[in-house]
C-alpha cells in the first residue's frame, strides 16, 4: 500500500495495541450485515408510516462513515443523525425493538449474534502470527475493542489468552470512557500495559480508530485498509497504511 512496509521497532516501541474487528477477526462483514438488517427493518417501517421512500443502509459507505469502530449506541445515534432522525437515548436495559437509541442498539446485537451463530467467526492468520512474533520478542500486546461482544468473540475463535491486556466495550461502559474517535479507551489500554502512548503502536482498520490513535499521541498508528479507504485512513491519522499485516516488518 505504501512504498515501504510498516516497521514495528522494539528500539522505539514497547507495546502494540490491536483493534479486534477487521484487524484480528473477520467480523467487520458480520457487523455490517447486522447493522443492515437492523437499519433496513427500522427505516422501512418508518418510511411506510411517514409516507416517504425507503432508502436502505449501505453496507460499505454508511457502515464506514457512521458505525465502524464505534460503540454500538454511538453508531445508532450517528447513522440516524445522518438521515435526519433523532431518537431518545433510552437506557441500556431497553428491550430490543424499542424506538430508542439503546433499544435499536440492543436489536443490532440480536442480529449480530444470529449472524455469528449462522456463519461463525474467522480470524486473520497474518495478524495472529504477528502477535505471536511480537510476544516472543518481549513486546507488550494489548487489545482494545468498542464491542461488548469481545469476550464471546475471543472465546469462539480461541484467542482469549492471546492478549496480556484487554479493554472492551464492557470495560469502557463501566469506566465511563467515551468511544472512538476519542482516545480514552486506547489510553486506558496503554495504562494497563504500563507503557506511555508515545512508546506504543495502534493497529486499526476504522477511520474513528486511527483518529483515536493520533489524538492519543501514540508513537505509531498503522491503518489496515480492508474497505478501500487508504487515503481516508491517512487523513484521519494513520502513519502508514497496509492491506494486510503480513506487510508489517518487525525489528528487535
Amino acid at each position: 500500500m505504501d512504498s515501504s512496509p510498516a516497521i514495528i521497532s522494539h528500539a522505539r516501541l514497547d507495546a502494540v495495541v490491536f483493534d479486534l474487528d477487521g484487524v484480528v477477526t473477520q467480523t467487520s462483514s458480520v457487523h455490517a450485515a447486522a447493522w443492515k438488517a437492523l437499519f433496513d427493518s427500522y427505516l422501512r417501517t418508518r418510511a411506510a408510516h411517514e409516507g416517504h421512500d425507503f432508502r436502505a443502509f449501505d453496507e460499505k459507505t454508511d457502515y464506514r462513515l457512521y458505525v465502524d469502530g464505534k460503540p454500538r449506541y454511538d453508531g445508532v445515534r450517528d447513522f440516524l443523525a445522518a438521515r435526519g432522525i433523532e431518537l431518545p437515548w433510552g437506557q441500556p436495559s431497553d428491550p430490543p425493538g424499542l424506538e430508542t437509541v439503546c433499544g435499536l442498539g440492543n436489536s443490532k446485537n440480536v442480529f449480530f449474534n444470529a449472524e455469528v451463530k449462522e456463519h461463525g467467526i474467522k480470524t486473520y492468520p497474518s495478524t495472529v502470527a504477528l502477535i505471536h512474533r511480537l510476544r516472543k520478542a518481549g513486546m507488550r500486546v494489548g487489545l482494545m475493542s468498542s464491542s461488548k461482544n469481545t469476550a464471546m468473540i475471543l472465546a469462539v475463535t480461541g484467542l482469549t489468552d492471546l492478549f496480556e491486556v484487554r479493554v472492551d466495550g464492557v470495560a469502557g461502559e463501566e469506566l465511563g470512557l467515551p468511544g472512538k474517535p476519542d482516545p480514552a479507551m486506547y489510553l486506558e489500554t496503554a495504562r494497563r500495559l504500563g507503557v506511555a502512548p508515545a512508546r506504543a503502536a495502534v493497529v486499526e482498520d476504522a477511520l474513528a480508530g486511527v483518529e483515536a490513535g493520533r489524538r492519543g499521541g501514540f508513537g505509531l498508528v498503522i491503518g489496515v485498509d480492508r474497505l478501500g479507504q487508504a487515503e481516508e485512513l491517512r487523513r484521519h491519522g494513520a502513519d502508514v497504511v497496509v492491506k494486510d499485516l503480513s506487510e508489517v516488518a518487525f525489528e528487535k
